[in-house]
């Protein structure tokens, strides 16, 4: 089986069920956002996190397939199906908060960089908040019912990204480079 198959040509995208739609239109734009922060978790592991992290990220990344199973319909969520549930968004919820004790407590904004490690954390953190306002936008657009859930997930998800990226500084003895205030640069 080819790779290509020239049907998107046009600027149009199939769909499960053979539906077609715009490439530009809310859903792909919210599928492929799901896929770009995927990537990215993927270039964040290939910079070699930590052991526990990596396994979490895998994880991660293998509900974000399931997230846009779940956006573009795969698996029938019009009849209730769902593919993120609430207990992953409560494991999220427990790697924040399991990591975040060890963490000095923010009084400013973090300028993301440090290690490679982190810059790619804080990266797919800001673009997991794209997806996340691609999902909301194409759930509020009336474009497709999203699950609530989802949104929480990828709400829950930039979260722990932002304290992985901390805790990896950390760890590697780099800390917090702090937004330093207008006139103190």
């Amino acid at each position: 089986m080819k790779i290509y198959t020239k049907t998107g040509d046009g600027g149009e995208t199939g769909l499960p069920g053979g539906s077609r739609v715009e490439k530009s239109s809310a859903l792909p734009e919210a599928c492929g956002a799901a896929d770009e922060l995927n990537s990215c978790i993927g270039v964040a592991r290939a910079e070699v996190p930590p052991q526990d992290l990596d396994a979490i990220l895998e994880s991660v990344q293998h509900r974000l397939l399931a997230a846009g199973a779940e956006l573009a319909d795969i698996g029938g969520v019009s009849s209730g199906y769902r593919q993120i549930d609430p207990e992953q968004v409560e494991a999220l919820e427990a790697v924040i908060d399991r990591h975040q004790e060890a963490l000095p407590l923010l009084e400013s904004f973090v300028v993301p960089g440090g290690t490679r490690v982190s810059a790619a954390l804080h990266h797919a953190r800001t673009v997991c908040r794209r997806a996340e306002r691609r999902v909301v936008a194409l759930h509020r657009g009336g474009h497709r019912e999203v699950s609530p859930v989802l949104i929480k997930y990828l709400n829950r998800l930039s979260d722990m990204l932002f304290v992985l990226a901390r805790v990896v500084n950390a760890e590697a003895g780099v800390g917090d480079i702090v937004c330093q205030k207008l006139g103190e640069q």
